[in-house]
């Protein structure tokens, strides 16, 4: 039987993802079979994972972190909001249907509690130590009796929780107390320790709140953790982009700029993370007119609602400087909803996604993509097929990424250019064309998620826009996986730096290897 350790909040959004990935690092460092646990997200950004299911990205990372490939038992529940108060429902890795919240919170969540139970058990028999995420906050009382991934999973397995403030947003001190107090005997008597997170400054200036925390709510204080700056990890909530660049500046000007549109239900920005850590680009997500400038390259993202993003970016008439920026000879890349949208018609005859039957698309590509119920999913390994762009035909090979949309696209015509060919679907060799080209290589699209992961591919890309300018090529300037396993050490140091991990380990119940 496994060890735990489940990390809450006050709120959403106050680092328990993170430092879940911390601990996953350090106690894979250490030498224990960890695994991270969520039961329940509500996120648009998501992952396939090898057997062709759907979950979050946070446990992605946190597996990584772990040593560990990403499956669905981690985090078993994923709710991805869809618009009007609705989510999809995605239980073991697979859609069961649309929900409103109502219907969701006071309801169906007792039923998903079921799959909960069933992976939790599967992970207590083959690893070590538990580190388990909650959502929110586990005080939220209109939630409470329904509520699946907090003090319920606490409960179940008699989990030490750790509580987390936010202190960089203010009222860190108030909301440990408040939390506690809302919580009701036996809540309270499972947290056995609180975390400050994101401070800024002289620690030794926060000695006197920490003295107060301890002595009020009778919990000790395992620790401040410092704000860190560029993590250089996934991010699966929409909130992180908030934190993220909105326009160009005048540091920027030897820098290739790249603009990505941010949609109302924008997914899988995590597909940009590699472009934006690039030395010689400037990736900034603009939602207006007046923040789309003059790019170098424009990205239309994935969407968990196709059709109401690209009325919205026909509303803000962001649609017509789109198309004035590609008509002066401004690449654009769509990739999954963003390049369904470069077709000329969006079929929904039943009503998936919206209230639409039809609507017209950026009319870019000769296809047409009507949704049905059934969801594509799956990892790929790609290779360039047919890619001429900006003056000369890319290549690329073993470019991994993974598929994971509604709706069937067809050509309204022959000879397009068809920039990728799948090679491995799953674990099976085949040869599947990808994506479509414009006539004059300037309008791009793909299904695969993750194509600019590949640090090769990235840099023959990117070295087209360089060369736009005048500039001279570059040889590979980042290395995407190595990077993040640098950012994995890098948060286990700062965090193992800054908390008691003497304690910590008591508290799980499992020795300290050095």
């Amino acid at each position: 039987m496994a060890k735990s350790i489940m990390l809450m909040g006050t709120s959403s959004h106050v680092g328990k993802s993170i430092l879940t990935t911390a601990l996953c690092r350090i106690f894979y460092q250490q030498g224990h079979h960890v695994v991270p646990f969520k039961a329940q997200n509500m996120a648009l950004n998501s992952y396939v994972t090898l057997d062709g299911r759907e979950m979050g990205r946070a446990q992605v990372a946190q597996a990584e972190a772990a040593g560990l490939v990403p499956v669905v038992d981690m985090n078993p529940v994923l709710l991805k909001p869809t618009g009007n108060a609705q989510s999809q429902v995605i239980i073991q890795g697979e859609p069961v249907g649309n929900m409103s919240a109502r219907e969701y919170h006071q309801g169906y969540s007792l039923k998903a509690w079921k799959a909960v139970q069933n992976s939790l058990d599967r992970l207590d028999k083959e690893y070590e130590i538990l580190v388990i995420e909650g959502a929110g906050s586990p005080a939220e009382i209109n939630l409470k009796a329904n509520d699946i991934v907090n003090m319920r999973v606490a409960k179940h397995l008699n989990a030490p929780v750790l509580l987390i403030a936010d202190i960089d947003r203010g009222g860190a001190i108030a909301s440990l107390v408040g939390t506690l107090e809302l919580l009701d005997e036996e809540e309270r008597a499972l947290v056995k320790g609180l975390i400050i997170n994101k401070f800024r400054g002289d620690v030794t200036l926060l000695t006197p709140a920490l003295s107060f925390l301890e002595e009020k709510t009778g919990k000790p204080v395992l620790g401040v953790i410092p704000h860190i700056e560029s993590l250089g990890i996934d991010e699966e909530d929409s909130v992180s982009l908030d934190e993220k660049p909105y326009g160009v500046s005048a540091d920027d000007a030897d820098l290739i700029h790249i603009s990505v549109i941010r949609t109302p239900k924008l997914s899988n920005f995590t597909d940009f993370d590699a472009l934006a850590n690039e030395p010689d680009v400037a990736l900034y997500y603009v939602s207006s007119v007046e923040e789309l400038g003059t790019p170098d390259l424009i990205l239309l993202p994935g969407s968990k609602n196709t059709t109401e993003d690209l009325l919205y970016i026909r509303s803000t008439g962001l649609e017509e400087s789109i198309k004035k920026c590609v008509s002066y000879g401004t690449p654009l890349f769509g990739i999954c909803g963003g390049y369904q949208m470069l077709g000329h018609l969006i079929r929904d005859p039943m009503h998936t996604e919206s209230e639409y039957s039809e609507i017209k698309g950026f009319e870019y590509l000769p296809m047409v993509t009507t949704f049905a119920a059934h969801k594509h999913l799956r990892q790929v390994v790609a290779e360039c097929a047919d890619f001429p762009f900006l003056g000369v035909q890319l290549v690329g090979k073993g470019l991994i990424g993974y598929e994971i949309h509604m709706g069937e696209t067809f050509f309204t015509k022959e000879n397009v250019h068809r920039p990728f060919r799948i090679v491995r679907a799953a674990e099976q060799e085949t040869c599947i064309m990808d994506g479509a080209l414009s006539a004059d290589g300037l309008v791009i699209g793909t299904y695969i998620h993750g194509i600019f992961d590949d640090d090769t591919f990235r840099r023959i890309f990117l070295n087209r826009l360089r060369i736009q300018h005048g500039w001279a090529e570059l040889p590979i300037q980042y290395h995407y996986r190595a990077e993040k396993e640098h950012a994995y050490n890098r948060l286990a140091d700062t965090v193992r730096g800054s908390l008691d991990m003497k304690k910590l380990m008591s508290v799980i119940g499992v020795e300290e290897n050095v």
